[in-house]
């Protein structure tokens, strides 16, 4: 089993920053594909971003790429999203999740988190 656990949201004025952040448990987080969706109110939830299990290797949305870093600390067992020049359209709740798959898709993650809101006003 894996839990998931997120922080860091909040609400920042367009063109700053945020850092979230997500405690995962579980045996096999060192190895495990963690990744970052969003949720914008009326849409459909969103990949943002993955990072495999080694760290070196990530994939990000086109419309995050140049802005959001995603990072992990396997020593802490935490996962990162560093979120740059941040736009209005950023806003919504970002969830993080756990796969035994690198994928951008929604159905290969079966561990997810509570969503924490970010805020972007312009």
């Amino acid at each position: 089993q894996v839990q998931l656990v997120e922080s860091g949201g909040g609400a920042v004025q367009a063109g700053g920053s945020l850092r979230l952040s997500c405690a995962v448990s579980g045996r096999t987080f060192s190895t495990n594909t963690l990744a970052w969706f969003r949720q914008a109110p009326g849409k459909e939830r969103e990949f943002v971003a993955y990072i495999r299990g080694s760290g070196i290797s990530t994939r990000y949305a086109d419309s995050v790429k140049g802005r959001f870093t995603i990072s992990r600390d396997n020593a802490k067992n935490t996962v990162y999203l560093q979120m740059n020049s941040l736009k209005p359209e950023d806003t919504a709740v970002y969830y993080c999740a756990a796969s035994y798959s690198s994928s951008p898709y929604l159905y290969e993650y079966h561990y997810w988190g509570q969503g924490t809101q970010v805020t972007v006003s312009s």
